[in-house]
């Protein structure tokens, strides 16, 4: 069987526009970097950046999504589209009431709040006066990006990927700009970033609150919300799922609390190794989970268990196409990646091998997290979200434990090691699951290609090993980045080459998708 083509289609989508995102957040990161480098105040902004985040994580896109989209793709198909805006704009109104409560309260609370999260900066009290205020200006930031996270909730639903997919664009670009031009205005670069985040969520929620209208779904968010029985299954579902986020996000907590207390620099560290990761994480496992919830809901509710087996296994095929060569690249050229990126201004060469270093141990992560991004769907299309919940309270017992036991034996490095080690026991434990249910039953050509794309993978290090002692020892100043260039291609090349030659995968496949065509010879592939 060929990947299906509207799931590979809404990947491609979705993956094209946030990989754009994130081209345009490694500029908006170098220019951090230069700017602010890797110490006390970039330590500082970057905990501000990480709390409305981590409540964007639990009350938006994670846990609101698994609950809703779901929802809206059936209440569409079964009452119309009338029916499901009317959900959409209920639970719009009652999550920006509740938003807005939150966001008052935290900025309250937040001295309170930051000793808690980020114990360390106690003993510098300038640091941590610091970031209370860079956080109290970014943390408005939670309401407009958690109703964005529900409007593209309802684009998704729509099978409308693209408008949801570019709003974070919006947010690199105004924080760029914030930096280069509100800058001498205010105390400290860092503070024209936070203002840049929170403008940034305004006008995404516009972004997207637009393209819901030009779909034929204009929505409201001033009115009085109601608890309809509608509603009522909804929050029931985005309970569990609430606490599932909730202990995942802990993780992040964890890492950050650990980060707080280690030398300065250490958050930093973290924060620019884990941009790097982060763009196969958001161009894969994103675009391949954003696309295959809502497909997998359809094929469920519509008695096609055969269709929703086989795109489970299209979806986790595709991920380990692509997330493996990240993975082993990423680990292979952390040097010379952090170095070419990163290194100018305030941003030295101790601050590339901490980073470095950081980077190899989110590199061994790569396909933990992806596929956690794929196994996640299997369950939230069918209604079950406790199940996620119970993994990730164990999932968070581990994380813990490896980050007391690392950090101390490996400083920031060890952080890193501990959140690939416990991603790798979440997504066993997801897809086992799935596994012995019988919901995810990995298919002849997914055994098949799977050792074959490691192999692939595996080549691709070693050329690219050899390359980086090759070129990079005598580039210098703008040739690093030819280097650079030269070696991601060359890479690039040996691992489509070696994969196509092991049969890991076909080429023709992906043409013949884009086309609507079947290539000329190719047989359904064995389930």
């Amino acid at each position: 069987m060929l990947y299906d083509a509207p799931m590979l289609k809404g990947i491609l989508t979705v993956g094209g526009w946030t990989m754009a995102s994130r081209v345009l957040g490694f500029v908006r990161d170098i220019l951090i970097a230069a700017r602010l480098g890797a110490g006390p105040v970039a330590d500082a902004f970057f905990v501000a950046l990480q709390l409305p985040n981590l409540f964007r994580r639990l009350f938006g896109e994670g846990a609101f999504n698994a609950a809703f989209i779901p929802a809206f793709s059936g209440t569409l198909a079964t009452q119309g589209p009338q029916a499901a805006r009317d959900l959409a704009e209920r639970m719009l109104a009652l999550m920006a009431v509740w938003l807005s409560s939150l966001v008052v309260l935290g900025i309250l609370l937040m001295p309170q709040i930051m000793a808690l999260m980020a114990p360390g900066f106690a003993a510098l009290p300038d640091k941590l006066a610091l970031a209370v205020e860079l956080t109290r200006i970014t943390f408005p930031y939670l309401l407009f990006i958690c109703l964005t996270a529900l409007v593209s909730g309802v684009l998704n639903g729509l099978d409308r990927f693209a408008a949801a997919a570019a709003a974070p664009i919006f947010f690199n670009l105004i924080s760029m700009a914030a930096l280069l031009g509100l800058t001498p205005y205010v105390a400290t670069p860092a503070h024209a970033l936070a203002w840049g985040v929170t403008a940034s969520g305004v006008v995404q929620l516009g972004l997207v609150l637009w393209a819901a209208a030009r779909a034929g779904m204009a929505l409201r968010i001033l009115r009085l919300p109601t608890l309809t029985p509608e509603v009522r299954a909804v929050l029931r579902r985005m309970g569990p799922g609430v606490l599932g986020a909730g202990v995942t996000q802990l993780n992040v907590v964890v890492g950050l609390m650990i980060a707080s207390i280690l030398p300065a620099g250490a958050v930093s560290y973290l924060y620019y190794a884990d941009r790097i990761a982060q763009l196969p994480l958001g161009v894969i496992g994103a675009a391949v989970g954003t696309a295959l919830l809502p497909l997998l809901s359809r094929q469920l509710r519509a008695g096609e268990r055969l269709s929703a087996h086989r795109s489970m296994n299209r979806a986790v095929e595709f991920a380990l196409v692509l997330c493996l060569p990240a993975a082993v690249g990423q680990a292979a050229a952390a040097l010379p990646l952090v170095e070419t990126l990163f290194q100018r201004g305030a941003f030295g060469p101790s601050e590339t091998v901490g980073t470095a270093a950081a980077l190899s141990a989110y590199a061994l992560g790569l396909p933990a997290f992806v596929l956690v991004k794929v196994f996640a769907p299997g369950f939230f299309a069918r209604g079950d979200t406790a199940t996620p919940v119970r993994i990730g309270v164990a999932t968070v017992a581990v994380n813990v434990a490896l980050n007391l036991l690392l950090s101390s034996w490996y400083g920031h490095v060890g952080v890193a090691l501990a959140t690939t080690l416990s991603a790798w026991f979440n997504a066993v434990m997801l897809g086992g699951t799935l596994v012995k249910r019988g919901q995810l039953l990995p298919d002849r050509r997914l055994r098949r290609r799977t050792p074959r794309l490691l192999l692939a993978a595996l080549l691709m290090g070693g050329a690219l090993w050899a390359g980086e002692r090759l070129l990079f020892p005598v580039a210098s100043g703008p040739l690093r980045l030819a280097a650079l260039a030269l070696l991601v291609g060359g890479g690039a090349a040996v691992y489509f080459g070696a994969a196509h030659l092991f049969r890991g995968f076909d080429l023709r496949e992906f043409g013949a998708i884009l086309r609507r065509r079947r290539p000329p010879g190719a047989a359904p592939a064995a389930a």
